[in-house]
């Protein structure tokens, strides 16, 4: 049994510890927010955040979560009410969304860490994150706006 925060709510799972957190969280838990994409942790889709931190789920073994706070799109607002979903909706980003919740994640987890990041910023943290409809300069834009609500401006 791994135990494990999920989403603010302690969980417990019955898997093996080597399986990877992207198939306890999409098979085990029914949480399907978070993509399978490549399966080797180079385009981002699996993307959540283990302890605050973007991770690549696809390659993170369960047992590597065990004890600690995971958070996957499912659990970063209701709503849609966090800054990186209102700008996302707003500058209506996705084109076919495939890769946008790893996007956010990534993205909010820059936010958490730099309130009003530059364009370097957000290319150095999203440079792991592909999309391959190509809206990169929209999800800048979202970010720079997100950036923007959270900070109430």
């Amino acid at each position: 049994m791994i135990k494990l925060n999920l989403n603010g709510k302690d969980t417990e799972v019955d898997v093996d510890g080597d399986m990877p957190l992207l198939w306890v969280l999409r098979d085990t838990l029914g949480l399907t927010g978070t993509k399978f994409g490549c399966g080797i942790a180079l385009c981002g889709a699996c993307t959540v955040h283990l302890d605050g931190a973007p991770i690549r789920s696809c390659v993170t073994p369960v047992s590597a979560a065990g004890g600690r706070k995971v958070m996957t799109i499912e659990g970063l607002s209701r709503d849609r009410s966090h800054p990186v979903q209102k700008a996302w909706i707003e500058l209506d980003v996705p084109q076919c969304g495939y890769c946008q919740s790893g996007q956010i994640m990534s993205a909010a987890a820059l936010l958490a860490h730099t309130r009003q990041p530059s364009d370097a910023d957000i290319d150095a943290a999203m440079s792991g994150n592909i999309c391959r409809c190509g809206t990169y300069q929209r999800i800048r834009a979202a970010i720079h706006r997100a950036a923007a609500l959270q900070g109430g401006a």
